[in-house]
């Protein structure tokens, strides 16, 4: 019986150079592509002379075509999934389509490549030789919760945030980890207008309130000593 192979493939974060060889022929090659928003995906595909079809994979719909996508896969298909930036399922859908598709024995290759939060990371000045990704915090529920308990994390934390949260975030580290924890706030990462801000919670906070946060951040924190 034929079994196909997932290509978990990372797109640039924003800089569209920054994506390997190896992506490329893997996107031009496979059956068909799996986009988080189709609309986005099809500036890179053109930019590399990409043509193969495109299907649209978020999170509003991968529960539903989940099935459809592992029976294409079980027929010898060859299929990449991408998200709008960097490597999909880190906050980003994948996770589901990867288990799916290991508990239906099919092959899955995840290519190295573009991810915002490394490069936030190692730039930080913070160690970097252990440390914990958070992604996104829970927007409502669970939240405080969640952030009492990485106030006794030892390790450096890492975080996402769009910039119209940033404010509440930044107040809700200085109350949770203190006005004087160290922070590296990171913005547009391989972009134009790429900038890091660092300095305590405080400091950070107070410029973005002088100045509107824009674009999308990652948040580097120091652990508690």
């Amino acid at each position: 019986m034929l079994t196909g192979k997932l290509f978990i493939v990372p797109t640039p974060i924003g800089n569209l150079e920054d994506i390997t060889f190896r992506a490329v022929e893997v996107l031009k090659e496979v059956n068909l592509i799996l986009a988080e928003d189709t609309r986005t995906s099809n500036k890179l595909l053109k930019h590399y002379n990409i043509h193969t079809p495109m299907q649209s994979h978020h999170m509003h719909n991968e529960h539903k075509t989940l099935d459809t996508i592992v029976q294409r896969l079980k027929s010898g298909e060859q299929i990449a999934l991408i998200s709008d930036a960097g490597t999909p399922a880190i906050s980003d859908p994948g996770f589901l389509l990867c288990r799916a598709s290991i508990e239906s024995g099919i092959e899955i290759e995840c290519l190295p490549g573009a991810t915002a939060f490394v490069p936030a990371l190692v730039n930080s000045g913070l160690p970097n030789d252990r440390f914990v990704f958070e992604g996104f915090l829970p927007v409502k529920k669970g939240r405080q919760t969640r952030l009492n308990e990485l106030a006794e994390e030892s390790r450096t934390m890492v975080f996402y945030e769009s910039p119209h949260k940033l404010l509440k975030t930044l107040s809700q580290f200085v109350s949770c980890f203190g006005p004087d924890r160290p922070i590296s706030v990171s913005r547009e990462l391989t972009k134009m207008y790429e900038e890091t801000i660092r300095g305590s919670t405080s400091e950070v906070l107070a410029h973005f309130e002088n100045k509107p946060p824009k674009g999308e951040f990652v948040l580097v924190v120091a652990g508690k000593k």
